[in-house]
């Protein structure tokens, strides 16, 4: 049985309105980070600044530690071959019951540089790593010493050269706080799977020409690597003012902005490692935590955050896909409209697989794992909508041996998990 002509046509337009958005979006997006990239260096330029001329000035680096057992010898390990030569490091251990402690202490023995900071209890009114960094920045004597200060997590990898880096980046782009996004991991199924789209939808939300621009700066940083003149630092009342922070970094950056102070955000390129989460369920209440803050707590706009990941990297991409399928079958039939969808929907492919090709490669994660985005936005759409159903239904958030109401932020009673 012929098929008429009319509803041949209208199929394939019907079929092309997905591969057309995706050409658009996908279109955008790619000129956005081909943009972002030229505008914004990363850590390599600091690495070629600090080649030609060695900055100074006494660093001090503070790592807090809850039950970090895990990642804390490699941590640990690459600060003591960093080289630069005014460092100091404070290890603040925060309510640990695992073997963190003996672990650090083993590593660091003979190492005048380490300093370690024990905090047995947190405060009600705090949040745990918050505390955990106010207690070493207030106990420690080198921390109190230093002209320039470096808040790290313990599950982060600094490659030699680093720190003179960040420094000599610093001082080129005259800078009052510079934060790195670390070079994530690609080891586990979810990272390969899910990592990407993950921080992807981050950056989207604080791109980093935003982050970096002189005016109308939209307020960033990343926990992981912060580096603050001292000047700043007190300027904005240090980590007692953000102590119920459950992301002390998006709030410290935004004191930065409001006392007018300037600050920048770079990739760090290879030269600054993170490994986030040691599995699926840990990633997910991570993730889940960082976009219920760089929310604002809106369970709307968390909402809509989903649809958009859900319709842009999943649904459209296969809905392309068959697309091109179809357009290949309606050439026979019908040449110029089999033509013109299978077109349409083969520039819309390479545009999608060569801007998530681009993602990858920036990430430094595998490019073979850009198709499996798809799964990925998928997954991710889903933690977007469960963010903004535990905002709604006032499901308390747990982290760093805390538990705290998703609405406003405040601390409950301390739990046995991290």
């Amino acid at each position: 049985m012929a098929i008429p002509h009319w509803l041949l046509i209208s199929f394939a337009w019907a079929m092309s309105v997905g591969p057309v958005a995706m050409i658009v979006w996908w279109g955008l997006i790619w000129i956005r980070i081909e943009h972002s990239m030229w505008a914004v260096p990363t850590l390599r330029l600091g690495q070629k600044l600090a080649m030609a001329r060695q900055p100074a000035g006494r660093v001090c680096v503070v790592v807090p530690a809850h039950n970090e057992s895990r990642v804390i010898v490699g941590l640990l390990r690459s600060l003591k071959a960093e080289t630069y030569p005014q460092l100091r490091l404070v290890l603040a251990l925060d309510r640990c019951s695992d073997d963190t402690a003996s672990l650090a202490r083993a590593e660091i023995a003979g190492d005048e540089r380490f300093e370690i900071v024990e905090i047995d209890s947190c405060p009600i009114n705090w949040s745990g790593k918050v505390h955990a960094v106010h207690e070493a920045m207030t106990r420690s004597g080198v921390a109190t010493d230093s002209e320039y200060l470096i808040f790290a997590d313990a599950d982060t990898l600094f490659s030699p050269g680093c720190i003179a880096a960040a420094l000599a980046l610093m001082e080129h782009r005259n800078l009052d706080l510079l934060s790195l996004l670390s070079t994530l991991t690609q080891d586990t199924w979810f990272e390969r799977v899910v990592q990407t789209v993950a921080a992807f939808e981050l950056m989207r939300q604080y791109p980093l020409t935003l982050a970096n621009a002189l005016k109308d700066r939209r307020a960033f940083a990343n926990g992981q690597f912060m580096l603050f003149r001292r000047d700043a630092y007190e300027a904005v009342g240090g980590h007692a003012a953000v102590k119920e922070a459950l992301l002390e970094d998006l709030a410290l950056a935004r004191l930065i902005e409001a006392k007018g102070r300037r600050a920048g955000v770079f990739l760090a390129a290879g030269l600054f490692h993170c490994r986030m989460y040691a599995d699926w369920l840990q990633f997910r209440r991570g993730w889940k935590r960082i976009y219920v803050e760089a929310a604002n707590r809106k369970a709307r706009r968390l909402t809509l955050s989903g649809w958009r990941v859900r319709w842009f990297g999943a649904i459209l991409p296969v809905w392309m896909l068959g697309a091109t399928a179809c357009g290949a079958l309606m050439v026979p039939r019908d040449t110029q409209l089999g033509w013109t969808l299978l077109g349409l929907s083969l520039v819309a492919v390479l545009l999608w697989v060569g801007a998530l090709g681009r993602i990858c490669a920036l990430g430094r994660a595998p490019v073979w794992t850009a198709p499996l985005q798809i799964i990925g936005a998928w997954l991710i759409a889903n933690l977007l909508g469960e963010a903004a159903s535990d905002l709604r239904s006032c499901k308390p958030m747990s982290w760093g041996g805390r538990e705290y109401d998703p609405r406003t932020k405040k601390p409950g009673l301390q739990t046995s998990g991290s």
